[in-house]
């Protein structure tokens, strides 16, 4: 299926590993320029940046100048803007609940996982504009929907991330704007399998117990298996494409059936 993307030029945020590096690779795949946001650049990125078509962009997007300098990067590198892939995320599981949360913890994940996207999507929405026609998508999480107190903050974030993002749509799909959001449960990235991702976090004493954190978590879903990041990066395609091109306002979950609500 041609999605019709070659020549687009996007912008990605967390793209160096996981979801974000998946969805760089999607895009170039389909012949679209994409600056590359991440604080560190990997040597996954560097890779892609030989190409020609990806431009990385070492930069912190929790300060208030991260998001422009990003999007400035695109624009100055592309001539302009189409695509905006809101990704960079983080999670922390809080073992010792409610009360251990500190009010720097709530302002680093509201940050992180909240501010960054609205700060780099009003920097990047006048450049859509000027397109005359753009798409957004916003990567959220189930726990939007499915509030853990494990993860308390990160919920509350993540639901304010998906409300933001329908407002959005109402304001700015008028003027040839599509935003819209993709809700993953737990994904095969470092974020849930790395060395201080959500699994070691859990169980701390020993790789056993991390697997049975793990085996647990997919058992959640009825397929029984995390998904991959390639899975969520062809759904993010998807919804920036002109094949999704009267879909706007909508959250597109995927989790392996772990949401059994309608």
């Amino acid at each position: 299926m041609d999605l019709h993307l070659s020549d687009k030029v996007a912008v990605v945020t967390g793209a160096s590993k996981g979801i974000g590096l998946a969805v760089t690779q999607a895009l170039v795949a389909e012949g679209v320029y994409v600056a590359a946001g991440a604080r560190h650049i990997s040597p996954e990125l560097s890779e892609l940046a030989a190409g020609g078509r990806v431009r990385p962009v070492e930069v912190d997007l929790t300060t208030p100048a991260g998001p422009a300098e990003l999007v400035q990067a695109a624009v100055t590198g592309f001539g302009g803007l189409d695509i905006l892939v809101n990704n960079v995320g983080a999670v922390r599981p809080r073992t010792a609940g409610f009360l251990s949360v500190t009010d720097e913890d709530w302002t680093t994940t509201l940050t992180i996982n909240f501010l960054t996207a609205v700060r780099v999507t009003r920097e990047a929405l006048p450049y859509l504009l000027d397109r005359g026609a753009g798409t957004i998508v916003t990567v959220t999480s189930v726990n939007a929907s499915l509030p853990d107190p494990l993860v308390i903050d990160y919920s509350a974030a993540k639901a304010a991330l998906a409300s933001f993002s329908k407002s959005l749509s109402k304001e700015f799909g008028p003027r040839g704007i599509r935003v819209n959001t993709v809700s993953p449960g737990p994904v095969a990235t470092e974020l849930w399998l790395g060395p201080a991702g959500v699994a070691a976090t859990l169980a701390p004493e020993g790789e056993s117990a991390q697997e049975a954190v793990v085996k647990h978590a997919a058992g959640d879903s009825v397929t029984g298996r995390f998904t991959l990041p390639g899975e969520v990066a062809d759904l993010v395609l998807l919804l920036a494409s002109a094949r999704a091109g009267n879909v706007t306002g909508a959250d597109f979950i995927i989790d392996g059936g772990m949401t059994r609500s309608l």
